[in-house]
């Protein structure tokens, strides 16, 4: 109650109307405009607006280091640096190949004034970099006398949102990690502690004209994630993951902490094509990056979240020599390019989603062959994607990771999914004393434990695919080996145990949860039987199943369902045979958050675009420009939409597959079941 009635005192009580502007900053189109400020007893504030309106009122910086020193109270400033930005650079793999990095830049350098009582005169940088569609800062410890190793006890940097937006979110510090349905709000209404991002429309009433917000973080290393905690009406402040000794980061300046961004567009579809998490982040620490391969997969996974088949033991063990081989085959039938196969080590029997120690990353069950399955898939054309689920278990994995990684190197395999299936804040830590300790994936342990797999892998040449992950900050640029993540209510919860996410998760994860980066969603689930006693739980149609592979980015893309479930409909499936997973250009043709989204890519191997809309639970017609197509050039459109009695909960699997020609300028019309969705490919004729 302390600790809330101080953050109260020091960041709801209005700031003095005596405060010093420092510096103002804008955007390269002159847009967005940061203005730094200092109030009275030393306090730095910024405020942001965008077009003259608004965003964010003046909203405090600062630190409170060990034993409640704060480092944000009596400073002054020292001087103030900018610089500008504007070069362009090329993604090995991406929903956009070539991004452009322009920007301005504000450095405030700061300093506790020698008035300040008990001040030690320790310098802190503000550093702001503005975009025309968005804004991140962060601050910047410089290696000094006056400060070495430190803790912080908690972070002051407030955002007082300066109107009461409509918002999605989800709740923070909850027992499954990320994994729930995103609630539309006021932000008045949101909960008292939220994960990021976090989306705003700030438009009046139904006028749809923006602008839109996200508030979201960048470049998370050896810091803890940041979620925001209720402060005021519409106030939040950065609240970081603790420790389990209650501190919640470990510092040594020289030392920084990840970018604070607010995301902006005048429509939806601005976020989605925003690049300023990527460009906040460094360049590739990886100097050769040709191994990297995106591609599609099929695997033993639907199986298991239907209850057909087990992870652990027994006879209806799931990973089995012989049901991994039939899979390969399908595999090479259709050219994919890998086989996930889930439960093949030993450590699946008994509790592991409590523990995680019994795993093993090198010994298969007597019933899997490692060596042969990896051959047979080599021999058939295609290659086994490793697993390696640590039931959240950060020290059993890394004991074991590098030999894991090399024997997964020895049999071809250049993907791994890892997974950690834990919950809250148990996921485990051996302290120095060699007791174990408890923590939350997303404080500063498991954040650097995420990181160090990745730079592991990369040794052996190794991909990763993170399950159960801490959300993605735009380090797949620094680390392209970080193809994929999960972090959200996937495609799992639509299995007869999970509830469903309901009709409108897709068209809301879009612009929430994607907004972070590449999602292992695993779309393509065929088997929607609606007409037996237990109602259908995907909350899609067939043609809607479609359409995530393209409006959910992933460079790792799987086609789900069981191989058997795919023969009925090999005329649909060859869409999910046919659909890049790496591209050239990505735009948003139509769309409004939670209801409907509409969105074409380009193909970064061909001139060929494709094309996917989805909607909630509402029929509706799309009416699409094709104006992103090559003038003068004719295409083939094939489209794959809901027939015309489709509906999620009644009908799902009604679909139609037309023919036509289309050029730039034609507009292409898509009808919608409740529920449903389309899916384009757009074929390039010769010039």
């Amino acid at each position: 109650m302390y600790r809330l009635a101080l953050t109260l005192l020091m960041t709801v009580l209005p700031l003095s109307a005596s405060a010093q502007p420092v510096a103002q900053v804008a955007s390269p189109d002159g847009r967005l405009q940061v203005e730094v400020a200092i109030h009275d007893e030393g306090v730095p504030t910024y405020q942001v607006a965008y077009d003259g309106q608004p965003l964010l009122e003046p909203s405090r910086l600062g630190v409170v280091l060990n034993g409640g020193d704060t480092l944000g109270v009596g400073m002054e400033v020292l001087s103030v640096d900018r610089t500008t930005r504007d070069r362009s650079w090329t993604q090995p793999w991406g929903a956009t190949e070539t991004i452009r990095d322009h920007h301005h830049e504000l450095r405030v350098h700061l300093q506790e004034s020698s008035r300040k009582p008990g001040g030690r005169e320790r310098r802190m940088d503000v550093v702001f970099r503005v975009f025309d569609d968005g804004v991140g800062f962060r601050y910047e410890w410089p290696e000094q006398p006056a400060l070495g190793s430190f803790r912080i006890e908690d972070e002051l940097t407030a955002m007082h949102v300066a109107a009461d937006p409509t918002t999605w979110w989800i709740r923070a510090y909850e027992w499954n990690r990320y994994e729930y349905r995103y609630e539309e709000t006021d932000l008045s209404d949101a909960g008292y502690a939220l994960h990021t991002p976090l989306t705003m429309d700030f438009s009046a009433g139904d006028a749809g004209e923006g602008p839109y917000v996200s508030i979201h973080e960048a470049a998370l290393l050896d810091y803890a994630a940041m979620s925001l905690r209720r402060i005021g009406p519409t106030a939040y402040e950065a609240d970081l993951a603790e420790w389990s000794t209650g501190t919640k980061v470990y510092g040594e300046t020289p030392f920084e902490s990840p970018w604070r961004t607010l995301l902006v567009g005048d429509t939806p579809g601005d976020l989605v094509t925003n690049h300023v998490t990527l460009n906040l982040n460094e360049p590739s620490r990886l100097e050769d990056t040709s191994w990297i391969e995106p591609g599609k997969y099929v695997g033993i996974w639907w199986a298991m979240h239907l209850g057909t088949r087990t992870w652990s033991s027994g006879p209806d063990h799931g990973a089995t020599t012989e049901h991994a081989k039939r899979y390969i085959d399908f595999a090479a039938e259709h050219d994919f390019d890998g086989v996930l196969v889930e439960g093949w080590n030993v450590g699946w029997d008994g509790s592991w989603a409590e523990d995680g120690s019994d795993f093993s990353f090198t010994e298969p069950y007597p019933d899997f062959d490692l060596q042969e399955v990896a051959r047979y898939a080599r021999d058939r054309g295609t290659r086994l994607i490793g697993h390696h689920e640590t039931g959240g278990n950060a020290p059993n994995y890394e004991a074991q990771m590098d030999a894991a990684y090399a024997l997964m190197h020895d049999l071809g395999v250049t993907v791994v999914k890892t997974g950690y299936v834990d919950h809250g804040m148990q996921f485990p830590r051996v302290t120095a004393e060699g007791d174990t300790a408890r923590e939350w994936n997303y404080g500063q342990y498991y954040v650097n434990h995420y990181r160090r797999t990745l730079e592991a892998a990369a040794e052996h040449e190794i991909a990763l695919n993170i399950h159960e992950p801490v959300k993605g900050t735009g380090l797949r640029r620094t680390y392209p080996n970080l193809l994929s993540r999960e972090g959200a209510r996937g495609q799992e919860f639509n299995a007869p145990w999970g509830g469903g996410n309901g009709p409108d998760h897709v068209p809301t994860l879009v612009f929430t949860r994607m907004l972070e980066g590449p999602m292992d969603f695993t779309p393509g689930i065929f088997s929607l039987d609606a007409t037996g006693e237990e109602a259908n739980s995907v909350p899609t149609t067939l043609a809607g199943q479609l359409a995530l592979y393209v409006v959910l980015y992933s460079p790792v893309q799987m086609a789900a369902d069981l191989p058997k479930n795919y023969a009925p409909h090999r005329d649909a499936l060859q869409f999910i045979k046919d659909v890049p997973v790496n591209w050239a250009e990505t735009r948003v043709l139509d769309s409004r958050i939670g209801d409907y989204v509409a969105m074409a890519r380009r193909d970064r191997e061909s001139d060929d675009w494709y094309l996917g809309a989805k909607t909630d639970a509402e029929a509706r017609t799309m009416d699409v420009s094709l104006d992103f197509l090559e003038d003068g050039r004719a295409y083939t459109a094939t489209l794959y939409r809901d027939g015309a009695e489709a509906d999620w909960e009644t009908n799902p699997v009604d679909y139609a597959i037309e023919t036509q020609t289309v050029e730039a300028g034609d507009r292409l019309r898509i009808d919608l079941a409740p529920g449903g969705g389309a899916a384009v490919r757009l074929q390039a004729g010769e010039h």
